[in-house]
């Protein structure tokens, strides 16, 4: 009988355990799983793709798109388990999973800082790192065929030679709970969703941030809007614009980008109507407004002494991209500038409030998390910057933790509810799949498994 192979994860495995932990699944059933190299990231790195199954149908499954959201490979050794062991509950047995171990290794590896733990909201906004909109490998802001990236590119080749019926993205939510957008409507997700959500202790999510203007396909789950063209500011923050998650299309794909929890917040499955929904948000936007002309001022400070730091043009381009939107995102939500020309909010309910609430403080904390990696890495803090920036992410983990109740969901129940999603998702996507799709690879489960220590 095939045993499990990994033991329960107490933590978020490195890219370098991923690569490791599939080479011991793949050598452990050499028939049924294999590994191969499927592109290289910008700093050298191997983007790995486990396939395990001889299903002629096949669902690609994309972890680690955003650097900052390491549940996703921790999801697919899960899954890869799971399948092995013939527990893919409801799930046709003629798929092959695919699973993409890693689609932006470089910055994970910048993330390791905090990876291990110890699992408190100050050392994951002090060590934490996204890159700039513009190196996130999944979006296309100009199209396909002008993809920048190694890894948008190996995604993209990655697809057309799968041609998957189903596609789904892994991403993490640090602050806050579950929830799902899909390309196209799976009757019966949310409800599997919310089955999910409860066994396992996990807050839905129903009135996120990043889908707010978005359709409603049921509580937790929405449609990701065909892409449109739109200026930086609005792709940063509708992420509407054309994407990795839309190319696929063509080949009968759904995809569903899967979101997961770090930290659970139940205010955000409050549905009720709030009392005072404008005084909430004049409230929010200026904390938001306040944050970032704080934050303007600190990189002022900071940026003359930046010459020497490793990587500072990395660290900066998303600190301007938060810069960039803030204001922005300060007038949307607030009811004191609507001059008619702002596109309105939808109706809002309590978990929207919430939602916007801990939106606002993130992107605050991002950015004075990111400066001082910045002032960290220059080795001195000439600007004498850092009280300040260790006063303000100590304020804002506090207000997360103290009145919003964040609380920390183990690393293990984060990847349970993401397998637990994903698998409803291939289970309904498969009964609506228009087309057969294909294997790229004939004959693959034949050979035996390259080395991992060989690349």
């Amino acid at each position: 009988m095939w045993r499990c192979a990994l033991p329960p994860l107490p933590c978020y495995p490195s890219v370098d355990e991923l690569g490791a932990h599939a080479a011991a699944l793949v050598a452990r059933r050499p028939r049924d799983a294999r590994l191969r190299r499927v592109g290289t990231s910008r700093g050298g790195l191997p983007l790995w793709l486990l396939s395990v199954g001889h299903g002629s149908r096949q669902a690609l499954v994309v972890a680690g798109p955003h650097a900052n959201e390491p549940v996703g490979g921790a999801t697919a050794l899960r899954l890869a388990e799971r399948v092995l062991a013939g527990r893919g509950r409801g799930v046709d047995a003629d798929v092959t999973w695919n699973l993409l171990l890693c689609l932006d290794p470089d910055g994970s590896r910048r993330n390791e800082g905090w990876l291990k733990g110890p699992y408190t909201l100050g050392h994951y906004f002090r060590d934490f790192f996204r890159p700039g909109f513009l190196e996130q490998p999944e979006w296309l802001p100009d199209g396909a065929a002008a993809a920048a990236l190694p890894e948008t590119r190996a995604l993209l080749e990655l697809q057309d030679e799968l041609r998957p019926f189903v596609q789904c993205s892994l991403h993490g939510v640090d602050v806050g709970g579950g929830f799902v957008e899909v390309t196209r409507e799976l009757p019966g997700l949310a409800r599997r969703v919310g089955h999910a959500a409860a066994r396992l202790g996990v807050p839905r999510e129903l009135g996120p941030y990043d889908p707010l203007y978005w359709p409603r396909l049921g509580p937790a789950v929405y449609r990701i809007p065909p892409p449109r063209r739109g200026g930086l500011a609005a792709a940063i923050t509708e992420a509407a614009v054309e994407s990795t998650w839309f190319h696929p299309q063509r080949h009968g794909t759904v995809t569903a980008v899967v979101e997961a929890p770090m930290w659970g917040v139940d205010a955000v499955s409050d549905g009720s109507a709030p009392a005072d929904p404008d005084g909430v948000l004049r409230t929010v936007s200026r904390a938001l407004r306040e944050d970032i002309r704080l934050m303007e001022r600190l990189l002022e400070r900071v940026r003359p002494y930046l010459a020497d730091v490793p990587d500072a043009d990395r660290l900066l381009a998303p600190v301007d991209d938060y810069l960039l939107v803030c204001p922005g995102l300060a007038d949307a939500w607030d009811p004191d500038t609507d001059d008619g020309t702002l596109r309105p909010l939808p109706p809002l309910t309590n978990a929207h409030l919430a939602a916007l609430r801990i939106a606002g403080r993130r992107l605050a904390l991002r950015t004075a998390g990111l400066l001082h990696r910045l002032v960290r890495g220059a080795g001195h803090d000439r600007a004498g910057v850092l009280p300040e920036l260790d006063r303000f992410i100590e304020q804002g983990c506090a207000d997360y933790r103290d009145n919003l109740r964040a609380r920390w969901i183990p690393v293990g129940r984060q990847a349970e509810y993401q397998t637990r999603v994903v698998l409803a998702v291939c289970e309904l996507a498969g009964r609506q799949a228009r087309v057969r799709s294909r294997s790229g690879e004939p004959g693959w489960g034949m050979r035996a498994a390259v080395p991992i220590q060989r690349e």
